[in-house]
């Protein structure tokens, strides 16, 4: 089984309520073969919601406890990201993912950049929370860009 990220999938639930569409990974989901997976919702957040970013580090980072997440006002979302990245591993196990498709940048998600934790719209080399678990625990996980690369 494939695990995705919803909003690869058409589902609206970015940050600010809006979604990253392909149809590829779309199709994939309505014939069965891959299943949808928010790890920000799954933390606890809502649609819409601040932007967050990692300050002072990466994902792996964040999982030794040597970085934070906070959202644009200052506040220290690091335990929602944390919660929503244990349970899409838990997810990921239960369906015995054989491989995992997460949104590029994103603080969860991010498989090989993530923004640099001053909001300038900079990214840097990193990984998100999500992904530096999933990866930690031996599952594979590729951006929708390497996806798109894959299926050329």
């Amino acid at each position: 089984m494939i695990l995705v990220s919803s909003c690869l999938a058409g589902v609206a639930c970015r940050y600010n309520g809006t979604h990253r569409l392909v149809d590829k990974i779309h199709n994939l989901v309505e014939q069965g073969q891959a299943t949808m997976v928010c790890p920000e919702l799954l933390g606890g957040f809502q649609t819409p919601r601040e932007p967050a970013e990692i300050v002072n580090g990466t994902g792996e980072d964040v999982l030794l406890g040597k970085a934070r997440i906070l959202d644009r006002s200052g506040n220290d979302v690091t335990d929602l990201y944390l919660l929503g990245a244990q349970r899409t591993l838990d997810m990921a196990r239960d369906l015995q993912a054989t491989i995992v498709v997460l949104k590029e940048y994103s603080p969860s998600c991010g498989g090989k950049m993530v923004y640099d934790g001053h909001f300038s719209n900079t990214r840097v080399v990193g990984e998100g929370v999500t992904t530096a678990l999933l990866r930690r625990e031996g599952f594979q996980v590729i951006s929708e860009e390497e996806f798109a690369a894959t299926c050329e």
